[in-house]
């Protein structure tokens, strides 16, 4: 077993097969060793979840919460990226998060820290990366939170 695959059993995610494209694009492109990993938003079994804005209908505890699922989703297509080895991940270089969220609400750093944190715990140093984070007025299917992904591998 990897390495990267025994510290996500010790953390209890399971990842999921990478959910396939909605629309017309791919779920993440190989230039050179950096990987960009398409948005991810708050998919788990095929449904979207957390469906709601934050600052209306969506607390910020749920909004950490769909950030973590959403880097869940991006460790998947990052492991079909690698061949199935997450190992091979030199650095997460960049997230972008997206936050669907009321005028007034101001915590979508907060938000995002729900996949921030994921990473860091998944990969140590390697996890560390440059960030945005973003409200917006909608995201795809109502969801809360869409977050896109950069990285570096071997």
């Amino acid at each position: 077993m990897h390495k990267i695959d025994k510290r996500l059993a010790e953390l209890g995610i399971t990842l999921p097969s990478p959910a396939k494209p909605v629309a017309s694009y791919v779920p993440w492109v190989r230039t050179g060793n950096l990987i960009f990993v398409s948005g991810q938003i708050t998919m788990v079994d095929g449904k979207p979840q957390h469906i709601g804005k934050l600052g209306a209908d969506i607390s910020v505890e749920d909004g950490v919460k769909a950030a973590r699922t959403c880097a869940i989703n991006i460790l998947s297509h990052l492991r079909d990226a690698c061949d199935g080895n997450l190992d091979r991940v030199i650095r997460i270089v960049k997230l972008v998060g997206f936050v669907n969220s009321t005028p007034d609400f101001v915590k979508q750093p907060t938000i995002i820290n729900g996949a921030s944190d994921l990473l860091g715990e998944v990969f140590g140093e390697k996890g560390r990366h440059a960030r945005s984070a973003v409200s917006v007025a909608s995201l795809p299917f109502g969801v809360s939170v869409e977050i896109e992904a950069i990285a570096e591998i071997e």
